[in-house]
């Protein structure tokens, strides 16, 4: 059993049971519950004659596979004991997702309404369930009571009455029964479970659309474990993988939708994510109401314990139009209502029902249902003195159109302000531009104070701004061939715009007084939108501005006047670049500005995001303790999306999928996870005051020339983030990700091209003004995000586009140097193989290797086909252990898991910094012992480099004599031996075995030692 199952064990804790359907006959039940869970069923002990009954009984199950554990499900059957026909009745049923399962110690109590079987079962009462995992409970053979619970399959029928085992059959029977243990639960424990909901009280879950409509009711915690029953938004920390490959990438096997459309023609189109049903109802308007008073109406959409409420509008234009979807796993009746009342009253104006059993089915691109006017009924249900009210209602999946707009049951306690916030949305970056503006020179430029200006000579300089973005020209050097009011600069400057073309160039001229104080003696404003344009290196023409001077007071203007003042400038706006704003090395698209210089698309990324699991609570709730409100957001090229927010869950699912043109292979998908900060009303006045950040979860990158193309790559990665405590595994993220290419051919010809366009190479920038920029644009793009509704915050555009990849960073330092230790490591590898068959360790290869190296001498043509058949050879031969997996965020390459805390304090601190001055003297005398071991290393290179110099350089004059006349001896040698003979000499002189050496060093090597440096003449 234990080379099938891990050690990790499923435990259902049944609790409790409360307002049970009697089914005795009597007015009572003897009931008892049956869990099943993967081929496993277990149940409980018998509670006679009792519709309240209590078992606190434990079951446990053995799992397979842990990282599958989100896709299972766990199914819960009541059952009554009918022991004088040895028969049963069905009490209630519930199926509780995988995804719901916490760790051990982090389980709470959900709370669950038994549903229907069938259309015609009389059901009713809830139940109270701990599930969670385990590795000290253990499934034993016998129970407390010495009864057997035996494991059934899913096909069997009604077990018979359990018996003690006997004799040394019990050790073959244990392996296909399991035992059931039964553990009182201490009474004091109870006050510690807050989402434990009192025994007496069911309350609903309510969606409120409507601002300050308050329903009494609909707090606590009891209203956030309502209807979990297979959403996997019930409380408790969700699992995730412990152990060994805790931070490592693991492979799953989702339901998706492009599986089910074999079987089912009519399924979602959506083929990336799992299919999951909705019930919507469109409520439009109503008429013919009749009201005494201007009492304002709502709408209240009720199923089972969910209700969704429209806004509030006014009896003279009663019109809603709003849709509500409802998860088919939380569907607890099969009748839904639609109820039209006065706002602040309970009592209902008209009633309308719909038969879930009638709902029809609408499937995308099928055109969306028409809705159609619906006779209501009051409370004796007469339809004659009653309105009509316009709905429309269907079954159908997250591919229909509504689903995006709908008010989600999931969203049961989301203030009216936090709505907007949790919908799934598309942004589009701005199309970004490189302006290019070269100040050249200026004439009459004349300082304000000319009493100033007789005494000094004029500083003059051109500040240029552009929105937030500012730049300084050098001050104009003295010329003898030019007028001191004739000033000459001739410099370049970049900013970065963006579409639409709302900026103004604003360039002004300015004479510096002193320290800190310029006067601005002209200036010149130019609307971006009259900047002419270039998509080629040629240049624009150059242009002459008058500079304005009237900026002061009346007074003073008159003075100024008389000069004619102006300044030669050249303007452009460069879309022949890529305006950078991501990380060189995490870029998702490296086109040019301009639409025209595109090439077409190569192929398309399919991404599904379908959940996640195991998210650490990142903020606390009120009479709820630990949280998460998470979201995801994925950029890719302009194009970023944000999926829905699914609010109070540790195990969120998503089930979104999205699409994007691929412009090149060689690039860069970015999904990050965030925790939204704006759904709890209280926390978003909090966050208001301290900025209203979203907190980041964890973030993922994929590149696409990983992926093989047309397969379907389902992974769960794990969520990483560093703190100042060490590397934290902040849940995993579930993916379906597929690479499309329309053109094999054109897709290969993009391998052969430069990576980035035309106009980087012809006119390129340094580092550090494209640093600059890439800083610039990152700033362009969260402030347009930020104007979105919902608004992607600045937050999150930072995180996505890895703002602080520049910054200083001792483990990152450490993570570069292994790197290129490890790039090195095979030339190592190289020179320790030849080393050892210098050595003649082993006779027999340094034989072989000498008589190879004697073929390749005296057939030279060889040598190059020869390396490139081994290059192809090895190739091949990694072919079948490639990786099959795309990579993933590898704490070891980053070396987060040996850092030293210091070092990550040193990391997140802010810039200048913020720590004391005794910290950072240790941090000084730190960096420079590193400094100084670099500082030897180039010293030591130089070294060598010099005495390279020194061979010819006369510096010593015998050296340089004895290494001419050793040139002129060699190059007759040369002239007379063949090359081949040279060669092999040489090379059995290098490899003959190590008798016929010595260890003092070779003439060559201590004549190259001896020459001189210029390290002497180092101060």
């Amino acid at each position: 059993m234990d080379n099938i199952y891990g050690k990790e064990k499923l435990v259902v804790e049944v609790i409790a049971a409360h307002n049970l359907m009697p089914k005795d006959g009597e007015g009572s039940s003897s009931s008892f519950v049956e869990v099943e869970f993967e081929n496993q069923r277990l149940r409980t002990q018998v509670k006679y004659k009792d519709l309240n009954p209590v078992w606190n009984e434990k079951l446990v199950f053995h799992v397979k596979d842990v990282a599958d554990l989100p896709y299972r499900t766990i199914e819960i059957n009541v059952f009554n004991e009918r022991r004088s026909s040895n028969s049963r009745n069905f009490l209630g049923k519930v199926r509780v997702s995988g995804s719901s399962i916490s760790k051990e110690g982090q389980e709470v109590v959900q709370l669950h309404t038994l549903d229907k079987r069938s259309l015609f079962s009389h059901i009713r009462g809830e139940i109270s369930l701990k599930l969670y995992l385990s590795t000290r409970e253990e499934v034993k053979e016998m129970g407390a009571n010495g009864t057997v619970a035996s494991v059934y399959n899913s096909s069997s029928g009604f077990s018979k009455k359990s018996k003690k085992l006997q004799g040394p059959s019990s050790v073959m029977a244990a392996q296909q029964q399991l035992i059931q243990e039964t553990k009182p639960t201490q009474q004091g424990q109870n006050h510690s479970k807050p989402m434990e909901p009192s025994p007496g009280e069911i309350k609903p879950v309510v969606i409120t659309t409507g601002p300050g409509h308050v329903i009494p009711g609909t707090g606590g915690a009891s209203v956030g474990n309502m209807g979990t029953a297979g959403g996997g938004g019930g409380g408790g920390m969700n699992l995730y993988s412990t152990g060994s490959n805790e931070f490592s990438l693991k492979e799953t096997r989702p339901q998706l939708g492009g599986e089910s459309l074999r079987k089912d023609k009519t399924s979602s189109t959506y083929d990336l994510v799992e299919q999951v049903q909705y019930l919507y109802v469109r409520v439009v308007k109503a008429r013919e109401i009749s009201m005494f008073g201007g009492a304002e109406l709502v709408a209240e959409v009720k199923l089972g314990n969910y209700r969704g409420i429209t806004k509030r509008v006014s009896l003279s234009n009663v019109e809603w139009d709003q849709v509500f979807a409802f998860s088919k796993d939380c569907i607890q009746s099969s009748m839904v209502d639609i109820f039209v009342k006065e706002s602040n009253k309970d009592d209902f104006l008209g009633r309308v029902w719909f038969d879930l059993n009638e709902v029809p089915r609408r499937v995308p691109p099928d055109s969306q249902l028409a809705p159609q006017w619906y006779r209501m009924e009051d409370k004796k249900g007469d339809k004659t003195k009653t309105g009509e009210v316009m709905i429309s209602i269907w079954f159908g999946t997250q591919a229909d159109e509504a689903f995006a707009e709908a008010w989600h049951s999931k969203a049961a306690n989301v203030h009216f302000d936090g709505l907007y916030s949790i919908k799934s949305k598309v942004y589009l970056s701005p199309k970004l531009w490189y302006l290019r503006l070269s100040v050249i020179e200026a004439q009459d430029i004349f300082p304000g104070d000319k009493g100033a200006a007789l005494m000094r000579f004029p500083e003059l300089s051109v500040k240029s701004q552009v929105g937030n973005q500012v730049l300084r020209t050098r001050i104009s050097p003295a010329s003898p061939s030019r007028s001191l009011s004739n000033p000459y600069w001739n410099e370049e400057m970049m900013f970065v715009v963006a579409e639409p073309f709302e900026d103004y160039l604003l360039v002004s001229v300015e004479d510096r007084l002193g320290p800190g104080r310029d006067e601005v003696v002209g200036r010149v404003i130019i609307p971006v939108t009259a900047i002419e344009k270039r998509n080629d290196e040629k240049l624009v023409t150059s242009r002459w501005f008058n500079l304005d001077n009237h900026f002061s007071n009346a007074a003073d203007s008159k003075t100024v006047t008389r000069f004619g003042s102006r300044i030669h400038l050249r303007v452009s706006l460069d879309g022949g670049y890529h305006v950078l704003d991501e990380a060189t090395m995490y870029s998702s698209d490296v086109r040019p500005t301009e639409k025209q210089l595109w090439k077409p698309h190569i192929g398309v990324l399919e991404m599904g995001i379908l959940g996640a699991t195991g998210l650490m609570p990142v903020k606390i709730k009120e009479g709820k303790g630990g949280s998460t409100d998470a979201y995801c957001v994925a950029k890719y090229g302009q194009k970023w999306i944000r999926t829905r927010t699914v609010v109070d869950s540790l195990s969120p699912k998503w089930n979104e999928q999205y699409t994007w043109e691929v412009f090149d292979p060689c690039t860069v998908i970015t999904i990050g996870v965030f925790d939204n900060s704006r759904i709890d009303k209280n926390m978003l006045n909090n966050n208001a005051a301290a900025g209203g950040r979203d907190s980041r979860i964890g973030k993922v990158r994929i590149r696409l020339s990983t992926l093989e193309t047309d397969r379907v790559y389902t992974h769960s990665y794990p969520l990483l983030m560093l703190h100042t405590s060490g590397v934290k595994k902040m849940g995993e993220l579930h993916l379906a990700v597929r690479f499309s290419c329309a053109n094999m051919a054109n897709m290969l010809h993009m391998y052969t091209m430069p990576l980035l366009p035309k106009m980087h190479f012809v006119h390129p920038m340094s580092v550090n003004q494209l640093e600059s920029l890439r800083y610039q644009a990152m700033n362009v793009v969260a402030s347009r995000l930020s104007r979105a509704e919902p608004p992607l915050g600045r937050e999150v555009v930072e995180y996505m586009l890895d703002h602080d990849s520049h910054m200083w960073s001792m483990r990152r330092s450490k993570a570069n140097f292994f790197r290129l230790m490890n790039v090195l490591s095979g030339i190592v590898a190289m020179g320790r193989w030849i080393e050892a068959m210098r050595n003649w360790h082993k006779p027999v290869y340094s034989t072989l290797f000498v008589v190879f190296f004697l073929l390749l001498i005296l057939l030279p043509e060889l040598i190059i086909p020869t390396i490139l058949l081994y290059m192809a050879f090895i190739g091949l031969w990694r072919y079948k252990s490639r990786s099959r997996q795309p990579p993933h965020m590898d704490i070891r390459l980053s070396h987060a898991e040996s850092v030293y805390p210091d070092e990550l304090d040193e990391e997140f601190d802010s810039f200048p910094t913020s720590r004391s001055a005794e910290v950072v003297r240790m941090r000084y005398d730190r960096l420079r012992s590193v400094a100084g071991r670099i500082q030897t290393v180039v010293g030591d290179m130089a070294t060598q480099g010099e005495r390279f110099h020194a061979l010819l350089s006369w510096r010593d004059p015998r050296a340089t004599f004895l290494f001419v006349i050793f040139c002129l001896i060699a190059a007759v040698g040369f002239y007379v031996v063949p090359i081949r003979v040279v060669v092999a000499l040489w090379g059995l002189y290098v490899l003959r075995p190590p008798r016929f050496r010595s260890k003092l060093p070779s003439k060559a090597l201590s004549f190259f030692r001896r020459l001189p440096s210029r390290a002497d003449s180092l101060l």
